[in-house]
């Protein structure tokens, strides 16, 4: 549901403007094996409704072109009605340790089921094409290497990271002077 509504603010600003700030939208849903090694992970089988502590179960990624446009978009789609923004977190402006940037949204959906509505939790992380590369090919680097990995190596991809922020603003900035647009 949540997918098929950012798929229609795409398409309504494209209509409008003749573009859309979203690159891409990617969706999964977390496979039942996942979900019980999460709850095993983080303590959580052992309470009552566990599912709760999920936020995560579905989740999206919404890839923008620019900064500006990870905000633009992200106010667009929690002025919905029918979805309620649970948590946020801005790993934009405060990037974790190592070099990672998205802006995370926990928003809480109705989905439809054949006994009714229930209301589920999905994780949507939105971030520039700049952030989606660095995050890719770290995870593609890290993934189960994480406690063998020299501290040297976090310092180039931390360094790595910032460069792509720097990249980040300057192709924003580069795109305004050109379509004369306000920051």
């Amino acid at each position: 549901m949540i997918k098929m509504k950012l798929a229609g603010i795409d398409d309504e600003l494209r209509c409008e403007n003749g573009y859309s700030p979203i690159h891409n939208i990617q969706s999964r849903i977390k496979s039942p094996e996942s979900i019980l090694e999460k709850l095993e992970r983080k303590h959580y089988l052992c309470q009552k409704d566990s599912l709760k502590n999920l936020h995560d179960i579905a989740g999206l990624r919404v890839v923008c072109h620019y900064i500006n446009d990870i905000q633009y978009i992200s106010q667009l789609l929690v002025m919905h009605d029918d979805i309620r923004l649970i948590k946020k977190m801005n790993y934009i402006d405060y990037p974790k340790e190592t070099g990672y940037r998205s802006l995370h949204l926990v928003v809480e959906v109705p989905i439809y089921l054949k006994t009714g509505k229930m209301k589920l939790p999905v994780e949507i992380q939105m971030r520039t094409i700049a952030m989606d590369f660095w995050a890719s090919l770290e995870h593609e680097i890290l993934y189960k290497n994480q406690d063998d990995v020299p501290q040297e190596i976090c310092e180039e991809l931390r360094e790595c990271a910032d460069r792509m922020a720097l990249t980040d603003l300057q192709m924003q900035r580069i795109y305004q002077k050109v379509y004369k647009k306000d920051g």
